[in-house]
């Protein structure tokens, strides 16, 4: 009977202490594929490895701290690509705009205006008093507007519908905010303006970027609603808006992102020093 529980006891502890060891190597193998997924650039596996050490493995103290080390050095990497990567596309995309901004009208009133607006030549903001319609332009860092223009009748518009041949439609939100909805009167006629932007423009320049080739009418919805078509030139203005409103928002986007990389790796390098 002694006999019998001495083996059993002596079992136990073989299979413990081979269960433990087993575990040992899975971590070491877990570790050594995260280091050679490290080196061949691939951080999203190495990360994956190195996080499954600490849910898998964690008593293995001594991995899930070279673990640790390791993903600092991953987290410096990546970061370090996703600048090279960055500085790369915007080279690109600053030639695109450098073309791009031939097409417009810079204007800032240095005495209440931090940022100016990009104002497209193919319809000229000053002159689009002259008829109803619509009328564009982009802010400096890229946010798109639309301007609504109504002259010689008072409706009180806050609304407005683009609509296409085939009953197509996009309809913006209305805008009753002060000094984005503005009356005035001159000594022979009276003018509605009223500026769509963000949330407020609700696709309204994306429908119009859709449908550029075909005949589009704008709508004034207010008191009543007034009807008027789209002039072509109108259109393009528009269309072009959309497009630099576009290629400004990814460079915005892109200089956000190479920041953020850059401050992660200042504050890895703190550590480092810490």
């Amino acid at each position: 009977m002694f006999f019998s529980v001495r083996s059993m006891f002596l079992l136990l502890l073989s299979f413990l202490f081979f269960s433990c060891s087993g575990k040992k190597r899975d971590a070491k193998i877990y570790l050594k594929e995260a280091g050679d997924a490290y080196k061949e650039s691939n951080y999203t596996l190495a990360k994956l490895k190195i996080d499954s050490i600490k849910i898998l493995f964690p008593k293995s103290f001594d991995e899930i701290t070279a673990g640790f080390s390791l993903m600092q050095q991953v987290r410096m990497a990546e970061n370090r690509r996703n600048i090279i990567y960055c500085d790369s596309m915007l080279r690109e995309q600053y030639d695109q705009l450098n073309g791009m901004l031939a097409k417009f009208d810079f204007v800032r009133d240095d005495r209440y205006q931090e940022f100016g607006e990009y104002y497209p030549k193919i319809y000229p903001h000053r002159s689009s008093l002259n008829q109803n319609g619509l009328r564009s332009g982009v802010g400096e860092k890229g946010v798109l507007f639309i301007e609504s223009i109504l002259s010689g009748t008072t409706i009180k518009h806050h609304k407005i519908k683009v609509v296409s041949g085939d009953g197509s439609f996009a309809e913006s939100l209305a805008v009753t905010s002060d000094g984005l909805n503005y009356r005035f009167r001159t000594l022979d006629k009276s003018y509605e303006i009223v500026r769509f932007t963000g949330t407020n423009e609700n696709g309204v320049a994306l429908f119009i970027y859709t449908f550029q080739n075909d005949p589009l009418r704008v709508e004034f919805i207010g008191n009543r609603t007034i009807s008027v078509a789209l002039s072509d030139a109108a259109k393009q203005g528009i269309v072009q808006s959309f497009e630099l409103s576009t290629l400004l928002l990814n460079i915005e986007q892109l200089k956000f992102e190479k920041e953020k990389s850059e401050t992660l790796i200042r504050y890895l390098e703190s550590k480092d020093n810490t």
